[in-house]
């Protein structure tokens, strides 16, 4: 009996094999043919009917230009017409608090005291002072006497009076000094200045402590006040409007204020100044506004909007993000018909952040394309560079140009 196989057996044996693998093996999908390309005709780019990027394409209509809702950020801050800001005088050193955050105080209440004794020197000047215009009228009193007699001729006189008037004017102005500051004419030396506020309010801010030394050179820009009084019941609004807005928010307009941490909240601003000029770093112009607050529910430096409804001139209104830049021109893509758009060269109007206004170059009822519009601009280069490859200025001709040199200077080293 042989010990090799039967080759005929072998044979059939394989046979059932390969047959039963490829009984096994799931058979290949077929495979999907690609989606048209969209061509360009006549400077228009048409998509063949259910193409999968007209879906991403975003229609909106053109419409009349009549009103717009402008919205520009804003921030609270105190109203300083109704604040003060208290900074040391003299140099001296902190002997009593007498008010702290969130105490109501009326005009001239004292706030701290201060033991100084540059403000003891203020207050000898105006003591020495005093005592000067009082012997200068003695002096006076006794050289008209004197002149009256006869025994003193009219110069002395008239020098003692000079002096007089002198010392008087001196005096004045030494009080005047240390009344400034709470300290009356003829208190005497006792070096204690006192802080007072001036304006009837609420303390906002107290940056001071019992024994700290305070000197005048630490006030300014940039430094904390001692103390901050101010009537809560009105705030400030700080508008930062883009140049395009410069003749909408004028003295007297009121405008709707949105408080993003006060959801369901609405409150009326008033402009009461406008810049004169605008910041050439940001390219925008100041605006004050003024808003009540007597239900004390707005804080200063709250983050806010300011919106208000600006009135368009002629022209439609079309979505910004419609809208390319290409140099110096706008345009925009229209649809003529459904699966075909053009390019449209537009003159605006009125610029902002949503919206924009397009004077010339478009009309009302038109479809403009507002959403993934600079996908569809570069599917028309593509498409127009695939219509024109002997165009050398285009993109695609240029890197088909590039692709061919450097082919042909690897062909050159082989």
């Amino acid at each position: 009996m042989s010990r090799f196989p039967n080759p005929a057996a072998l044979t059939v044996s394989t046979a059932l094999l390969a047959a039963l693998l490829c009984a096994c093996t799931p058979a290949a999908p077929p495979e999907t043919p690609a989606p048209a390309q969209p061509i360009v005709q006549d400077r228009q780019i048409r998509f063949p009917p259910g193409h999968p990027q007209l879906a991403l394409l975003g229609l909106t209509a053109a419409a009349p230009g009549k009103t717009t809702t402008v919205e520009l950020p804003a921030r609270l801050v105190w109203n300083e017409s109704k604040t003060q800001r208290i900074y040391p005088a003299f140099a001296g050193r902190v002997t009593g608090i007498r008010a702290d955050v969130g105490q109501v105080v009326k005009a001239g209440t004292v706030l701290a005291n201060l033991a100084s004794p540059d403000f003891g020197s203020a207050q000898a000047d105006t003591a020495k002072a005093q005592g000067d215009l009082r012997l200068s009228q003695k002096t006076l009193q006794r050289q008209k006497e004197l002149l009256d007699a006869g025994i003193i001729a009219r110069k002395d006189f008239d020098q003692a009076e000079a002096d007089a008037s002198r010392a008087q004017a001196e005096a004045q102005r030494a009080v005047a000094r240390t009344s400034l500051y709470g300290a009356a004419g003829g208190s005497g030396v006792d070096q204690q200045l006192a802080l007072r506020s001036t304006v009837a309010g609420i303390v906002v801010e107290r940056n001071l402590n019992p024994g700290q030394e305070v000197r005048p050179d630490q006030s300014g820009p940039g430094v904390p006040a001692l103390f901050v009084v101010t009537d809560p019941t009105s705030l400030w609004i700080q508008i930062d409007a883009r140049e395009s807005e410069v003749g909408t928010l004028l003295p007297g307009s009121t405008f709707d204020l949105v408080i993003p941490s006060l959801p369901g909240h609405k409150f009326e601003g008033k402009v009461i100044i406008a810049s004169d000029f605008i910041d050439p770093a940001t390219r925008t112009i100041k605006i004050r506004g003024v808003v009540d607050n007597r239900d004390r529910l707005l804080k200063a430096e709250m983050l806010a909007t300011a919106r208000l409804e600006r009135q368009l001139g002629a022209g439609v209104l079309v979505p910004a993000s419609a809208v390319l830049l290409t140099g110096t021109k706008h345009s925009v893509f229209v649809q003529t018909q459904p699966g075909l758009f053009e390019p449209r060269e537009v003159e605006l109007g009125y610029q902002g952040p949503r919206d924009v206004v397009v004077s010339r170059g478009l009309e009302v009822g038109e479809q403009v394309v507002s959403n993934n519009v600079l996908l569809l601009a570069r599917q028309f280069r593509l498409a127009q560079d695939e219509a024109n490859p002997s165009d050398t200025n285009s993109p695609a001709a240029s890197s088909a140009g590039a692709a061919s040199s450097a082919k042909a200077a690897s062909g050159d080293k082989k």
